[in-house]
């Protein structure tokens, strides 16, 4: 049985599709909140059969409570939405990162790519780094083959890593197989932050916009970027330890030294500690 209904099919020219996910490399919910951005007047193409993919128990419906009534419940979903922004067709994959099922989900995937005419796969997503909010967000790319990333982000960091996987990667490499060019945009959030950080979405919608060629707006993310540093700044002058901590980083931003693996590594054990997660097994390859 597959995983998901096809509600439409309007007349695509070369479309895209535009993936994120919830949850694990969503750090500060960047992509998501530049996926939700980008299906704003959107048309609904197809659903996902969430009952098949995702643990209730671990992500629940939210319920609404009115006046001591139980109103109404909203369930997780995962959902391809199309919108054609600048004479583009983009087609977005959002929603809950599944618990379940991921060999099926590629499958069914990379069956209705194909079936719409999907050119081009881009995932987005966002990892803690060492970095400050006061510099720009730091963007790298992961791509299925070379020359194919755009706006200056350069496939990283060098060298070879092992940590755990996120459903979107499982993706990427699922269509990439099928022979679906794939690409991969990556925010760098500050690891100090925590909560949403509408930065790095706004730095993802300005990252895929070079990528697609189109112009991308960030409506109301980039004020609440805007106010997000204005707190941040606050709190960083009122402790001696944490301005200190932020110039630090600046200095490191400043001479151009990027993260390496094992600094990478680190930040993202760290988030999923912080997290709950505790996933396992990362690490760097040696030899």
């Amino acid at each position: 049985m597959s995983l998901y209904r096809l509600i439409a099919e309007p007349p695509l020219r070369s479309p895209v599709m535009v993936a994120a996910f919830d949850g694990w490399v969503d750090a500060g919910a960047a992509a998501t909140a530049a996926a939700g951005r980008l299906t704003e007047d959107s048309e609904l193409l197809a659903t996902f059969e969430a009952s098949l993919l995702f643990d209730y128990r671990a992500r629940r419906p939210t319920l609404e409570i009115l006046d001591g009534t139980p109103a109404q419940l909203t369930w997780p979903e995962l959902t391809v939405r199309w919108r054609r922004i600048g004479g583009r067709d983009v087609l977005v994959l959002s929603g809950g990162e599944p618990d379940f099922r991921w060999p099926e989900l590629c499958a069914d995937a990379v069956d209705l790519a194909a079936r719409l005419g999907v050119t081009e796969w881009i995932s987005l997503g966002a990892i803690p780094a060492a970095i400050p909010h006061t510099r720009a967000v730091p963007v790298m790319g992961t791509t299925s083959e070379p020359g194919r990333l755009r706006g200056g982000v350069e496939p990283g960091p060098p060298g070879s890593l092992r940590v755990p996987a996120a459903a979107i990667s499982v993706l990427d490499m699922a269509v990439a197989a099928a022979g679906i060019p794939a690409v991969g945009y990556f925010a760098q959030v500050p690891h100090y932050v925590t909560g949403p950080y509408p930065a790095a979405a706004v730095e993802l919608l300005a990252t895929l916009g070079r990528h697609l060629d189109v112009d991308l707006s960030a409506g109301p993310l980039a004020e609440a970027a805007r106010q997000l540093r204005t707190q941040l700044d606050a709190a960083a002058s009122a402790d001696d330890g944490t301005r200190a901590y932020i110039e630090r980083l600046e200095g490191m931003v400043d001479e151009s030294r990027l993260p390496s693996g094992d600094d990478l590594i680190s930040d993202i054990e760290r988030f999923l500690r912080e997290r709950g997660g505790g996933e396992r097994g990362s690490g760097r390859e040696r030899g």
